[in-house]
């Protein structure tokens, strides 16, 4: 729930409670401190996704805390850095990666979204940064330490604080094919089976280090996912931790208080998607640990070095993303009419003419999109080549596959069993419309359309139809329930450059036809 708040300067930011421990795993110590006691202030961000104005703020006011020599101050990420826009999706993250590095990061650690590229592209990437990434539980498969240390201390006067990173092991299935091979051999583990013990054997190798104070980066968010975990049920697993920051499900926690297995009260803080908050943990000189949140525009504080960088990439981007390519009068939307977002669980204008473009792409019976794949809302007014990016902002190319009416059946029955809660693979369809009852999650009246009478008919289970889709539904994604279709024509041809194209060339640039919902998905309370 938001709430009110003042223009914060370093004073304000200075001026809170909190209650304390640390963290990691292949531990160094940063050089020590000196001086006295002061207050500790972490300054943390999560599922920033790109939105590259907020650094420069993010560094500022660490600067300012600095300056005010009255606390330590030290700059975190809970993950998801690398995509989600533009700058992220044109460089394959190495834009932000440059930025990150310029603001200075303490600790880091990995969300799903970095594994967008690849593997091998973010394991190329985090050195750059130049900051300790940490990750408890990511493995090379057959190797028995994780890949990057569990975790690192960093010393500030007299304390130490612990990091400890964690990822969702969703990871192995919304980006399976970072973790896979072509022939399904896995290549990265996350431990799906068992988070817990590779994050207490971090948090207990920095408290043997001599961390007064553990701090747990989690991208694991507020929301129990399919193998049970999340930021909450961690806590309630584990000793020896002071606070979590989490990440992953776009949640704004102030400060939330959350039971360890000892009983003791620790301190849980998410500060919501694409820097709409900073986040700012509190450890006072006598160890009170408190957490509370900073609206990003009540920041005045900005780097110069960091702009430079930002103003720079900004500059890089305009030529290209600038050309108009269409125009509307209203918003092609990922969200409901109060604004709140509801790709991931209900149709919406952009939705559907997302899944239109890659029927009629492709010539395919079906389009399919999964909601976690359509990222931004494209504004009302001239539409740009940015915005077709920004809708679709991940590296996937489309492709026509073809499956039975069986296999749509289990997919569509899969991705919408968690609702009314979001899943990002919820299916988004053209060429078929189906309903859901919401009571008991059921799919019924599943219908594909003729592509020769545009007539719609009862879904044939045993029937076989051609799919438009993105490889990254056909080789992991929508729970993996596509993996074993016929591919019968791979593309070169980026999501984003399809739906731009179709937007310009088959549409001519007007999408009135999709002022409203097609109708194509409908829920019975």
């Amino acid at each position: 729930m938001k709430k009110a708040f003042r223009r914060w300067t370093a004073a304000a930011v200075l001026g809170a409670s909190l209650s304390g421990y640390a963290s990691a795993e292949g531990i160094r110590d940063s050089v020590p401190s000196s001086g006295p006691q002061k207050s500790i202030v972490i300054l943390y961000e999560n599922d920033v996704h790109c939105a590259i104005d907020g650094y420069t703020k993010l560094a500022g006011l660490r600067d300012a805390i600095a300056a005010s020599d009255t606390a330590y101050v030290a700059v975190t990420s809970s993950g998801d850095f690398l995509n989600g826009t533009l700058p992220g999706t044109v460089s394959a993250g190495e834009y932000i990666v440059d930025i990150m590095r310029r603001v200075g990061y303490d600790a880091v650690t990995i969300g799903n979204h970095e594994f967008d590229f690849g593997s091998s592209r973010m394991i190329e990437l985090m050195p750059h940064i130049n900051a300790p990434v940490i990750c408890a539980n990511f493995f090379k498969e057959g190797v028995r330490h994780p890949f990057y240390p569990g975790g690192t201390v960093k010393t500030f006067g007299e304390k130490r604080i612990g990091f400890v990173g964690v990822c969702t092991p969703e990871s192995m299935v919304s980006e399976a094919y970072s973790f896979f091979d072509k022939n399904g051999r896995r290549l990265y583990d996350l431990c799906p089976d068992d988070v817990v013990t590779p994050v207490q054997h971090a948090v207990d190798s920095v408290r043997r280090a001599g961390a007064d104070y553990v701090v747990v980066l989690s991208h694991l968010g507020e929301i129990a996912s399919d193998d049970g975990i999340d930021s909450h049920t961690l806590v309630s697993r584990i000793r020896g931790v002071d606070a979590v920051l989490d990440g992953h499900t776009h949640s704004v926690v102030p400060c939330a208080m959350v039971q360890d297995l000892t009983g003791r009260e620790i301190t849980v803080s998410q500060t919501g998607t694409l820097f709409e908050y900073i986040g700012k943990l509190l450890i006072t000189a006598d160890g009170r640990i408190s957490a509370s949140l900073i609206p990003v525009n009540d920041i005045t504080y900005t780097n110069p070095y960091v702009t430079a960088a930002t103003d720079s990439i900004r500059q890089l981007m305009s030529s290209v993303f600038n050309t108009v390519i269409g125009h509307s009068d209203f918003e092609l939307t990922v969200n409901d009419s109060r604004g709140q977002r509801l790709v991931r669980k209900g149709e919406t204008n952009l939705g559907d003419l997302c899944a239109d473009v890659f029927r009629e792409s492709c010539h395919a019976d079906i389009g399919l999109v999964n909601g976690g794949g359509i990222r931004n809302s494209i504004p009302a007014g001239r539409i740009t080549f940015g915005d077709a990016v920004n809708a679709l902002p991940y590296y996937n190319f489309l492709c026509k596959i073809e499956v039975t009416g069986a296999t749509l059946l289990s997919m569509l029955k899969k991705c919408t069993e968690r609702y009314p809660q979001e899943d990002g693979s919820f299916p988004h369809v053209a060429g078929m419309k189906f309903t859901l009852r919401a009571s008991d999650r059921t799919i019924r009246d599943v219908q594909v359309m003729n592509r020769e009478t545009s007539r719609y008919e009862p879904l044939r289970p045993d029937g076989k139809y051609t799919v438009g889709v993105s490889d990254y539904c056909q080789s992991g994604g929508f729970y993996g329930l596509l993996k074993g279709a016929v591919l019968t024509e791979q593309t070169t041809d980026i999501t984003y450059t399809v739906l731009s194209n179709y937007i310009k060339d088959t549409l001519g640039g007007d999408v009135s036809a999709y002022r409203h919902p097609q109708g194509r998905i409908i829920i019975e309370d």
